[in-house]
């Protein structure tokens, strides 16, 4: 009998999304403090963690403050949910951020151990102290404006994503004080200023402490003789379209509401603590906050996602030693690579294989005189594109190019409404996505005069930035029936309203989440009868109410449930006769796992699956998501050793227990293992075998 998950079980075992991904970014933060992480690498991280809070209190908490505002008797539930978990968050922000002064003080004074100093404007010497006036007169002067605190109405009219110094200043012989703004220039001229070494030791200096030892100048012929100067900065609502995770009835009245609030109110105020009490109520009287708002105090120093770009100084030692893209020799062969896919299923895996292969395939498509038609998705682009280099080349080669781009990905939208219009003068066929749907599936189809047609599915987005350090893995096939879906998808994306029936993909908002379901229930009935049954999946993030209930039930009827989770996850694990059999790593490492594999065990068959899609209500219900079967025996081998290494990693790996605990995975043979690393070793020795 089928043992099955009631609603009273599921909220009990089921952890916010909001909530999760706090306990995800202190994973990143706990890679910061890991002492066989190189050095500099640890710093990045630290980068990385800020820059991550940066955007989940632009976007997430400003959603959760809308709706904790909200007076509605018909939301008073959700209003009272999203004000207790502002109060968790909050608890949660200001425990990690003593974790992250730690950190940030360790990792400091261990690069002044490896003689990389960074200096404070009054540790400078006569040579340094030279250097830094010149480099003001010759670059910063021009860019750096003090602006009277009297003078300025509100702070939220500035921007929110660069530092500001709050003044105080004293005349000779006054008692009276004044105070005033400068906004650092980092844009201008990054974060950190390289000195004159000392020797043997590399000097660098924060922009914070350039001005700060440049104010007499800044102020020349004022009279000032005391200067003081304290960073701060702040979060502003982000105003981002709401992600579609909650009822359409809660969605219009959050809309409706954001046009009453005054435009990007400030929803996180960090500030250094010894700024003195007179400075600090001036500024915090300019940011109109009210009790629901996060106001930390922090240290001297702040926006700490510079530290992603801090100099190496050509200390390479103290970063991760290169790993170069691997070749695929049966990809290399000088062979036409359109011909290669039409004879076989192909893959790559990057950034442990070259992201140049799929740009190759492109590239090919745009000249090769059998090629009628090219359509693919695009979501994120690097800056200098090579896909739409190619496209522009093969739309110029009189091919039919459609390209579907997603103008709402989130703060990409100005790049990706540049690349639109240079693509439309080239003559390419642009749609700007579905309206109510997010277009985040990432396909290609490749049209053929003769001879089957070609179809790309991948996991990640068409993007030589993202291929070098997101881990994602891409399918090349010419299986009649997933490729001629592939094209029942762009039929879908221009007419998203008629019916459009797909035989082997999963396609979301269509039957995705149904046919998962199914997949699902499929394994406990399995179980039931005695067949092999098993749940092994890599993806990002995992939140959907209905999935969480289906796994919880798998596990109640003994399927075995291994996950490799990388960001949110809603399950809570260890729960007698709920999620017992559930085991969930989460690996931070040098790449971002971005994967998104599913393997059902299938009565002994094992059908297997890759994709877009995360199982979040966004990607299953209001987003067009693809996933594929796989069927080549070799890319099933494959991905099952991709997703076995992930949950192998000891090294690298976090145990995801629903508390934030975090705890370092462990195995009962005790043997180290990182999964990343040994996938490069073994594509490595695949290559040396050929």
């Amino acid at each position: 009998m089928d043992k099955t998950i009631n609603k009273k079980t599921l909220a009990a075992n089921y952890v916010d999304r909001d909530l999760s991904w706090m306990y995800f970014n202190r994973r990143i933060l706990q890679e910061a403090t890991k002492n066989n992480i190189p050095l500099l690498e640890r710093l990045s991280f630290l980068g990385i963690y800020s820059n991550n809070l940066d955007e989940f209190f632009r976007v997430r908490m400003a959603t959760l403050s809308r709706i904790a505002e909200l007076e509605d008797k018909s939301v008073h539930s959700e209003s009272e949910h999203a004000r207790q978990l502002i109060k968790q968050i909050n608890k949660l922000n200001n425990r990690y951020a003593g974790e992250f002064e730690e950190a940030v003080h360790e990792v400091t004074a261990r690069l002044h151990e490896e003689n990389i100093c960074l200096l404070k404007e009054d540790e400078l010497d006569e040579g340094q102290r030279e250097y830094v006036r010149h480099f003001f007169r010759q670059r910063l002067s021009g860019f750096v404006s003090a602006v009277w605190l009297s003078a300025v109405k509100q702070l939220t009219d500035e921007a929110d994503e660069d530092i500001y110094l709050a003044i105080k200043l004293q005349a000779e012989g006054k008692k009276t004080f004044d105070y005033a703004l400068i906004e650092l220039p980092v844009a201008v001229c990054g974060r950190f200023v390289q000195l004159p070494d000392r020797g043997e030791k590399k000097c660098l200096m924060y922009l914070d402490d350039v001005i700060r030892f440049c104010l007499p100048m800044i102020f020349s012929g004022m009279g000032f003789v005391h200067f003081e100067a304290y960073a701060f900065k702040f979060t502003k609502d982000a105003e981002m379209e709401i992600d579609n995770d909650l009822r359409n009835g809660m969605l219009q009245k959050i809309s409706k509401g954001v046009k009453s609030r005054k435009k990007g109110n400030a929803l996180r105020v960090i500030y250094d603590a010894n700024m003195p009490k007179d400075l600090h109520k001036r500024v915090m009287n300019k940011l109109n906050l009210d009790k629901l708002d996060t106001l930390l105090a922090g240290g001297r120093y702040h926006n700490h996602k510079d530290l992603m770009s801090f100099p190496d100084c050509g200390r390479r030692d103290l970063k991760y030693p290169a790993w170069e893209p691997l070749i695929k020799p049966e990809l290399d062969s000088g062979e036409s690579l359109l011909k290669l896919i039409q004879q076989g299923d192909r893959f790559i895996h990057v950034p442990y294989h070259s992201f140049d292969y799929y740009i190759r395939v492109l590239q090919e498509a745009a000249i090769h005189k059998e090629v009628k038609s090219i359509k693919t998705t695009l979501y994120r682009l690097a800056k200098d594109s090579k896909v739409v280099k190619a496209l522009i080349c093969a739309a110029r080669n009189g091919k039919k190019v459609t390209v579907v781009i997603e103008l709402l990905a989130r703060f990409d939208e100005a790049s990706n409404i540049g690349w639109s219009k240079k693509m439309q003068d080239a003559g390419i066929h642009v749609i700007f996505g579905v309206e109510g749907l997010k277009v985040h599936s990432k396909i290609t189809h490749i049209g053929m005069k003769t001879g089957p047609d070609v179809a790309c599915i991948s996991t990640g987005n068409f993007h030589e930035g993202n291929a070098r350090t997101y881990t994602d893995y891409m399918l090349m096939t010419a299986a009649r029936s997933i490729v001629h879906d592939v094209d029942s998808v762009f039929t879908f994306i221009e007419k998203p309203y008629s019916p459009v029936h797909f035989k082997e993909l999963l396609v979301s908002p269509n039957e995705m989440k149904r046919k998962f379901v199914r997949l699902i229930d499929d394994e406990i009935k399995n179980k039931q009868a005695g067949k092999p049954a098993y749940i092994r999946i890599k993806i990002n993030h995992i939140t959907d109410e209905t999935m969480v209930k289906k796994l919880y039930e798998a596990s109640a009827n003994g399927v075995p449930v291994d996950l490799v989770v990388r960001g949110n996850c809603s399950l809570v694990t260890g729960t007698p006769g709920v999620s017992d059999n559930i085991h969930i790593n989460a690996i931070i490492d040098r790449y971002l796992e971005h994967s998104r594999i599913f393997i059902f065990a299938a009565g002994g068959e094992g059908k297997y699956f890759i994709g877009s899609a995360d199982w979040m209500p966004r990607n299953l219900d209001n987003r067009i998501e693809v996933v594929t079967p796989v069927y080549s025996p070799e890319i099933k081998a494959d991905l099952w050793n991709v997703v076995d290494y992930g949950l192998r990693d000891t090294l690298q790996g976090r145990v995801v227990d629903g508390k934030g605990a975090n705890e370092p995975w462990t195995l009962p043979d005790g043997i180290p293992f990182r999964s990343q690393e040994e996938l490069y070793k073994y594509y490595r020795r695949t290559l040396d075998n050929e």
